[in-house]
């Protein structure tokens, strides 16, 4: 059988320790007192316990002052060493909590929607540090490095704060180019046009909004494309038209670069939010970032040229 490892050394009660760093630099039990905001007695008291720990007098009373012994001249450098270690790692760690902002998103809503708009939060708030990560499962933040996440869903996460962004919509979109040259005028003129990744459901779920039967594949190539922002960077090329969210293209919409094929869009039953503990709630980072993203998203929406179908439709993930 494999040997087990010793067990860890028993510490000294860490106070004890700290009083002793403090006594050992000052050379003095009046001047550890008065920084550490004790009592001498009660510094004497902590000094004490540290050597009956170790079974040795750690230092020699004097009239006015106290000189280490041999005992403890071994013990205040290292002492001395790890409590720094200690104070430096807390200092790096609260200064990171504070100025370091690590938000969470999916890849198509952090490359269209949230990384065009980000650099005017930075400019607002140059005080943070901004890193956002890419994740396409819902982050743990009890045990990932996350301050908050924008998530796509239906808001239900348990022991979590979900404020919606916007609704998520889907409509044809392409450029406007190709939809001069197919003449798409009517919902039935997509049957002719090329769809980019035609099996995705939204796909089925926009024609049979309109009362159409969706074309079955295997007519024509096409191309499947696994993330919205391929499909949409397919379209922007004129390689067909894409079915995408709206409001994560918005600004291409609006420089006309895609326009939508049809002037119809559908609301999905999931919408996009942002997430956070509820114990966090109170922190200045994660408020800042609250209240600006909830107006951008009031923005966005308040611009974008999106009608509703007649029905809302379940949407697969974006």
């Amino acid at each position: 059988m494999p040997a087990h490892p010793p067990p860890p050394p028993k510490l000294p009660p860490l106070a004890a320790v700290r009083v002793f760093e403090a006594a050992a630099r000052h050379q003095n039990f009046t001047r550890a007192a008065e920084e550490l905001g004790m009592t001498q007695a009660a510094v004497s008291y902590q000094i004490r316990l540290l050597e009956d720990r170790v079974g040795a007098a750690l230092f020699v009373r004097q009239p006015r002052q106290v000189v280490l012994t041999a005992i403890g001249q071994r013990l205040a450098g290292p002492v001395a060493k790890a409590l720094a270690d200690i104070g430096t790692v807390f200092r790096d760690l609260c200064e990171e909590n504070q100025t370091v902002l690590t938000i969470s998103a999916l890849q198509t809503m952090a490359i269209t929607w949230l990384s065009p708009r980000l650099a005017q939060f930075q400019i607002e708030n140059p005080q943070f540090e901004v890193r956002v990560g890419t994740s396409e499962h819902l982050v743990n933040f009890a045990t990932e490095s996350v301050d908050l996440a924008l998530r796509f869903g239906m808001g239900e996460w348990p022991g979590l704060v979900a404020e919606k962004l916007f609704a998520c919509h889907y409509a044809p979109l392409c450029t406007p180019e190709l939809r001069e040259r197919l003449q798409l005028r009517e919902p039935q003129d997509l049957l002719r046009a090329p769809l980019l990744s035609p099996t995705d459901d939204w796909w089925a779920n926009w024609f049979a909004d309109v009362g159409i039967v969706a074309p079955k594949p295997g007519g024509r190539a096409t191309m499947a494309l696994s993330m919205q922002a391929m499909n949409i960077q397919a379209a922007l090329r004129g390689h067909g038209v894409a079915m995408a969210a709206p409001e994560l293209f918005a600004y291409d919409i609006a420089a006309g670069r895609l326009v939508f094929a049809i002037e119809h869009a559908v609301r999905g039953d999931r919408s996009y939010w942002i997430v956070y503990p509820p114990e966090r709630q109170r922190e200045r980072k994660i408020r800042l970032f609250r209240d600006w993203i909830l107006a951008e998203a009031r923005a966005a929406s308040m611009n974008l040229p999106v009608l509703d179908g007649s029905r809302s439709a379940t949407a697969p993930a974006a």
